[in-house]
């Protein structure tokens, strides 16, 4: 689906595109938008002893998800992958069918003592994707593009619970929140990306898609949470390439 939508609407704001890149102009109204939401009214203690934590998120095409996490204060690493099938069918020219029970998944990486799994789920809601659309974000349809939490304990599952049921509570969102709770457990798993998704719209910030859907995500992260935005992403293929 974005491969076609990249042909489709690549002549039409192709310059649009050149323009927003390379001017500053701000487009975000005709954008991406996001929604200003209240910080958790329940969340993970802060942390003395662990020196880090991993939280999966799913919401869309995991090139947004993935820029938002590594633009975000605290984030250790943030990558793109597959969680919620098996790893044989953990690749990109598979989980397309929307039958292998993937979904476009970021793991996060984070320092739990900088920034809490609360303050995630609420970047995750916020301005990483829409949580009322179910089984699709925007242009890009399918299973494999649901909103799903993939948790990592009973801990991560009751923030989440509990967060989800304040949104709804406030009326935050003119829908209801579609986003799935799956235990990140035997067998399930969260498998890597290939390496050419990683740090995809950092790598193609002039990209047709990037600018109309992803730019102005990052955009709004450090407009409404200011505080929890970086400058400078992390990037994985900066870390890969330092382990050799």
């Amino acid at each position: 689906m974005r491969n076609s939508l990249i042909l489709m609407i690549g002549g039409v704001i192709a310059m649009s595109a050149w323009v927003y890149a390379s001017s500053g102009v701000d487009n975000r109204a005709a954008m991406e938008t996001a929604v200003q939401l209240p910080a958790p009214a329940f969340d993970t203690p802060a942390a003395t002893q662990a020196a880090h934590e991993t939280a999966v998120f799913a919401g869309g095409c995991f090139w947004g998800v993935q820029a938002v996490f590594q633009h975000t204060r605290g984030v250790l690493s943030a990558v793109s992958g597959y969680a919620g099938g098996d790893k044989a069918s953990a690749r990109y020219s598979m989980i397309g069918s929307g039958r292998t029970g993937h979904a476009e998944a970021v793991q996060i990486t984070y320092d739990p003592k900088l920034v809490s799994y609360g303050k995630l789920l609420q970047i995750y809601f916020s301005v990483a994707h829409d949580p009322t659309q179910l089984n699709r974000q925007g242009p890009d349809t399918g299973t494999q593009y649901r909103s799903a939490i993939f948790y990592q304990d009973a801990r991560q599952q009751q923030v989440a619970e509990r967060y989800i049921a304040q949104l709804e509570a406030a009326r935050v969102f003119p829908r209801k929140i579609v986003t799935q709770l799956t235990p990140l457990a035997p067998p399930l798993a969260f498998y890597p990306a290939e390496d050419y998704h990683q740090d995809y719209a950092t790598r193609n910030p002039r990209q047709p898609y990037i600018v109309r859907f992803d730019r102005p995500k990052i955009a709004n992260l450090q407009t409404m949470l200011p505080e929890l935005y970086r400058d400078k992403p992390v990037l994985v293929l900066d870390a890969t390439s330092a382990a050799r």
